[in-house]
């Protein structure tokens, strides 16, 4: 019986032990909890409350932003990703100061490389987007971009390879390289030597001695085919150019004779390509007929005005080296003026432009541009200046 109630009382005794030691276990336990708690879940300084309501309306994510369900360890990367405002889906330019504004992209965009001349002939350079205003078929629109700078352009040296061009050669080859030394660095050309056939002499290349190797290339001979030489030119650079501003610079003594496309299917051809803007530097002061030369002025005036460029006639062979010089700075003083038709583009069509500048105290403004545009090709043409305004981008800058 003694031994029975010993060893209950041991075990009462190691019984009541343990609970003790539980119970002082508490306070310990509950503390490295709280300390261990998400910050996120622990009670504010000076709140009453003591643990988590459980009654409240949980708060929702915002579901119109996006962001990524799984948290990064760099905070930055946990940024909400912005949806587009409905005020970007058609950007205007954005001033970056000097007067040099950077265009975005926008959809259906008609982009109008435009040159600006006071009644002198002299360039200006210093214009608004407010001193300018649109017309498309003689319909008012509303300027949504504008730019004024220096931008890479590919260019076509097309030069007369004919018998009459014999004793001319080496004095415009040196004009048509000085051109090129003296436009952006950026810039690729190649040259085409034309008589009754065109010959693509140097393909794309940005090398100096690679474009002098192909204007050496040629051999006086045969007749002239200036129209088929600017469309065959004008289908390379559509295809190949890697700057979406194209020029084509053509040089000839004479009236072509000799191509199976008429003028007027040629500058349809380069409209429809919505392409390249056609300089021309005609020969025509030692022409034994003033009949011809009179013909051969008028249709590469019509060139030049029906792509948005300009047409020059040196008296002597001396000028052209300067008329040369002339051509590349207004290749890199130009404005581009981008508008949104009014028109839809399902209705198709040539479709005319106008672009008017003024300035007070300036006297009369002549702009040089294309002189119209087809739909169909806006697209196209928007995407390509969309890319090279990256590559651009990506350049190393000065």
């Amino acid at each position: 019986m003694l031994a029975m109630l010993s060893a209950r009382s041991r075990a009462t005794f190691w019984l009541c032990l343990c609970v003790f030691l539980a119970l002082g276990s508490v306070p310990r336990l509950a503390a490295a909890q709280a300390q261990s708690a998400p910050a996120s879940m622990q009670t504010a300084p000076g709140n009453p409350a003591t643990s988590q309501d459980y009654r409240r309306k949980e708060i929702q994510p915002n579901l119109t932003v996006d962001r990524d369900p799984v948290l990064s360890p760099d905070a930055t990367d946990n940024a909400p990703i912005l949806p587009p405002s409905p005020s970007n889906t058609n950007q205007v330019a954005t001033k970056q100061g000097n007067n040099i504004y950077t265009l975005h992209e926008n959809v259906n965009e008609v982009l109008l490389p435009c040159t600006v001349v006071d009644q002198n002939g002299r360039l200006v350079t210093d214009l608004r987007k407010e001193n300018f205003r649109v017309f498309e078929d003689n319909v008012p629109q509303s300027i949504s971009s504008f730019e004024f700078r220096d931008v890479p352009i590919s260019i076509g040296i097309l030069v007369d390879n004919s018998g009459s061009m014999r004793g001319k050669r080496d004095a415009v080859d040196a004009a048509a390289l000085d051109l090129v030394r003296q436009s952006n660095p950026q810039d690729t050309a190649f040259v085409v030597n034309f008589n009754e056939k065109a010959f693509l002499d140097q393909g794309f290349t940005t090398n100096i001695s690679y474009l002098e190797r192909g204007l050496s290339h040629y051999d006086t001979r045969g007749t002239t085919a200036i129209y088929d030489a600017v469309v065959a030119s004008a289908d390379e650079l559509s295809r190949y150019a890697k700057w979406p501003k194209q020029v084509l610079l053509v040089i000839t003594d004479g009236a072509d004779n000799a191509s199976r496309l008429t003028l007027q299917q040629a500058i349809h051809r380069v409209q429809q390509l919505n392409g390249p803007v056609v300089y021309t530097i005609g020969l025509l002061y030692d022409s034994e007929s003033r009949d011809e030369a009179q013909q051969a002025r008028d249709a590469l005036i019509q060139l030049s005005q029906g792509t948005g460029g300009f047409a020059y006639f040196p008296s002597s062979l001396g000028d052209v080296t300067q008329i040369a010089q002339t051509i590349s700075e207004v290749i890199r003083n130009q404005y581009t003026v981008g508008y949104h038709s009014t028109r839809a583009e399902s209705l198709g069509g040539y479709r005319r432009v106008r672009v008017e500048a003024f300035a007070p105290k300036r006297g009369p403004l002549t702009v040089k541009t294309r002189s119209g545009y087809y739909p169909t090709e806006i697209k196209q043409m928007q995407k390509a200046n969309q890319q090279a305004e990256q590559e651009i981008q990506r350049v190393p800058q000065p």
